[in-house]
C-alpha cells in the first residue's frame, strides 16, 4: 500500500500544479512592507497587524486611497479612522476580528490608546491620545527613505507636509530638522531630553488630509521611545458599518511599514533566524547518524526506516529555507520568491511525511505485517488530504495579509484541521493496543504480545507528550512570556520535535538487540523449536515400530 502511494502518477502534476498557486499568493505578500487593498468592504473593524517594537523602532502608515459611502461622508461625527494601542499579554487571548457593540473611536479610559478621528467634512486627520504615553512621536508624512526609495508612492496633496511634523494644542510646532532625525535613532534619543514632548498626554494632534474626487488620503509615522517598547496593534474601524442593517461598502489601500533599529522583523522574530539555522543543523545531524545507523544494519532495515529518514531530511531543509527566509525579511522588508517557494514546498512534503510516518509506526507496517487493513487504508485517505488543506492553509495565511477578509477564516480552518489530524494519528495506535490485548487473553503468545503491548504503549504516550507539548504547552507559553520572548514558543516546538524523532528512532532502530524486532526472531525459534520436537518425536515413533517388526517377523522364522 505504501510503496503504491509513493509511486502514484499524480503526484508529481499536483506538485506542479502547486508551484503556480505559491508563486501567486508570494506576490501578494512583501513580508514586513504591508500593502493591503479592499474593495467593497463591509467590516466595521478590521486587524492590520501586530508588531513587536524595541526603542526607535517606526511604524509608517500611507493611505492612498479610502472612498467611503456616500451616507458615511455626511456624518457629523469621525466614525472612521485608525486605533494604535499597546497590546497586553491577558488581551491577545482574545480574537482580534472580535467585535463589540461600542465604537472603539468613542471609547474613553485609562487603556494606553491613539486614536487617528478621519474628518471628511474639514479634510482633517484627529489625533486623540488616551491613557498614558511614554515617549511616542506621531509625525505627519513619511521617513525620508521611504519617500525617495519605498514601495509606496507619496500621496500628492502631502507634498508639502511630507517632512512636517503634526500641530500641538501648545502652540509649538516641532523643530523642522525632528522628522529627519526619526531615522537617526541615535540623534532621537540624544534630543529627547531636550525637545519638548509633543506626545503629552491629553494633546490633540491634526493631520492634513487630501482629498481628490472623495478619495481620501493621508499619512504619518510614529517613533517608538525607550519607555515605549511593546507589542502594538494597528486597526481600522468603520462605525457606520456596526450596525447589520446600516452597511454600506468603502474602499481603502494602505501601505503599513515597520521597522525596528536591526530590521524589519518584530522583536519576537529576530532570534529566530539563528534559532531555525541552528535546529536545522541539529535535525540534520540527527538525519546523518540515523543514516549511517541504516547502512550499519542492512539487514534489519525496513522500508520505513528509509522514510524516518527522508523525513528527517526534510525537516532539516525545511528549518534551512525558514530562517533564509526570515534573514532576507529582516534586511530588505520583503522574501525572495523562490527561497520562499522552496521553503513552503518542504514545509508541505514535512508535514505530509510527519504524520504518515507516525500513522504507519502506529499500525505497525513493515515491522510485523506488510498488509494495512481495510480500516487503516481509509484513516490514511483521511489523514493525507487534510494535510495538504492544512499545509495550502498554512501558506495563505503566511502569503496573505492580517487585514484580508479570509485571513481569520483560513487561520480557523488551519486549527481545526491540524487538531484533526493529531487526534486521527493516535487511532492506528490504539487499534494496535487493542489487538495485542485481545491477542494476549486468546492464543499461546501472551509473553509475545505484552512485549508488544508495552512498546505500543510507549508509543502511545510519546505521541500524546508530543502534540501536547507542540500544541498546548507551545501556545500557552506564547501568551504568558512578554513580547521579546514569544520566539519561546518556537523554541518548545522545535526541541519537542527533535526529541520525538529521536526516542521514535531509538525505539524502532533497526538493531539485533532491539526488543521490538526481536519479536519476529522469537516467534521464528518457537516455531523452529516445535518443528523439530515433532520430528524427534515422530522419528523415536517410528524407530519403535521398526525394532517391533523386526523381532515379531525372527519369531515366525523360528
Amino acid at each position: 500500500m505504501f510503496g503504491r502511494s509513493r509511486g502514484r502518477p499524480g503526484a508529481s502534476g499536483g506538485l506542479g500544479r502547486l508551484l503556480p498557486l505559491l508563486l501567486l499568493l508570494l506576490g501578494g505578500a512583501a513580508g514586513r512592507i504591508h500593502r493591503l487593498v479592499l474593495t467593497g468592504e463591509k467590516r466595521a473593524d478590521i486587524h492590520l497587524n501586530t508588531f513587536g517594537f524595541y526603542a526607535n523602532g517606526s511604524l509608517e502608515v500611507n493611505v492612498s486611497r479610502l472612498h467611503l459611502g456616500l451616507g458615511s461622508a455626511k456624518q457629523d461625527k469621525p466614525w472612521v479612522g485608525f486605533s494604535l494601542s499597546r497590546t497586553r499579554i491577558r488581551e491577545a487571548l482574545s480574537y482580534p476580528g472580535k467585535e463589540s457593540h461600542n465604537c472603539t473611536l468613542e471609547q474613553t479610559g485609562a487603556e494606553s490608546r491613539i486614536l487617528f478621528l478621519i474628518d471628511v467634512k474639514q479634510n482633517k486627520v484627529q489625533v486623540r491620545k488616551l491613557g498614558e504615553q511614554k515617549k511616542l512621536q506621531i509625525y505627519s508624512g513619511l521617513l525620508p527613505e521611504v519617500q525617495n526609495g519605498g514601495s509606496d508612492p507619496k500621496p500628492a496633496d502631502d507634498s508639502k507636509d511630507q517632512a512636517a511634523p503634526s500641530k500641538g494644542t501648545e502652540g509649538q510646532p516641532e523643530a523642522p530638522g525632528k522628522a529627519p532625525d526619526a531615522a537617526n535613532p541615535q540623534k532621537k534619543t540624544e534630543g529627547e531630553a531636550k525637545q519638548p514632548d509633543s506626545s503629552h498626554r491629553g494633546e490633540d494632534l491634526v493631520l492634513d488630509l487630501g482629498n481628490v474626487n472623495d478619495s481620501y488620503n493621508f499619512s504619518f509615522h510614529v517613533v517608538i521611545g525607550s519607555e515605549a517598547e511593546g507589542l502594538y496593534n494597528l486597526n481600522f474601524h468603520n462605525c457606520h458599518n456596526r450596525a447589520p442593517a446600516n452597511q454600506m461598502p468603502y474602499d481603502i489601500t494602505v501601505m503599513i511599514r515597520e521597522k525596528n533599529p536591526d530590521g524589519y522583523l518584530s522583536a519576537a522574530e529576530i532570534p529566530l533566524i539563528k534559532l531555525y539555522l541552528v535546529m536545522s543543523a541539529c535535525f540534520l545531524a540527527a538525519a546523518t547518524v540515523w543514516v549511517y545507523f541504516l547502512c550499519q544494519h542492512k539487514f534489519s532495515v525496513f522500508k520505513i526506516h528509509w522514510l524516518m529518514a527522508a523525513l528527517a531530511y526534510t525537516k532539516a531543509l525545511s528549518l534551512l529555507f525558514h530562517s533564509i527566509n526570515y534573514y532576507f525579511i529582516n534586511t530588505e522588508g520583503h522574501p525572495i520568491e523562490s527561497l520562499a517557494v522552496m521553503y513552503f514546498v518542504t514545509h508541505l512534503l514535512k508535514g505530509a511525511l510527519l504524520f504518515i510516518t507516525i500513522a504507519l509506526i502506529g499500525t505497525g507496517w513493515a515491522f510485523i505485517k506488510y498488509i494495512l487493513s481495510d480500516k487503516e487504508k481509509k484513516l490514511f485517505v483521511i489523514v493525507i488530504p487534510l494535510q495538504v488543506l492544512a499545509n495550502v492553509a498554512y501558506i495563505i495565511i503566511e502569503s496573505s495579509e492580517e487585514g484580508s477578509s479570509d485571513y481569520a477564516s483560513w487561520k480557523q480552518i488551519l486549527f481545526l484541521v491540524d487538531l484533526l489530524c493529531c487526534g486521527a494519528i493516535l487511532f492506528p495506535v490504539v487499534w494496535s493496543i487493542r489487538h495485542l490485548q485481545e491477542a494476549s487473553s486468546t492464543d499461546g503468545k501472551a509473553a509475545t504480545n505484552l512485549a508488544k503491548l508495552k512498546l505500543f504503549r510507549h508509543y502511545y504516550v510519546m505521541v500524546v507528550c508530543y502534540i501536547y507539548f507542540s500544541r498546548v504547552i507551545a501556545i500557552l507559553l506564547k501568551f504568558t512570556v512578554p513580547f521579546q520572548w514569544q520566539w519561546l514558543y518556537e523554541l518548545l516546538v522545535e526541541v519537542s520535535t527533535l526529541v520525538f524523532f529521536i526516542l521514535t528512532g531509538y525505539k524502532f532502530r533497526p538493531a539485533s538487540n532491539n526488543p521490538y524486532l526481536q519479536l519476529p526472531q522469537e516467534e521464528e525459534e518457537e516455531e523452529e523449536e516445535l518443528q523439530m520436537n515433532q520430528v524427534i518425536t515422530e522419528a523415536g515413533v517410528h524407530e519403535g515400530l521398526s525394532k517391533l517388526k523386526k523381532s515379531r517377523a525372527a519369531r515366525e522364522a523360528v
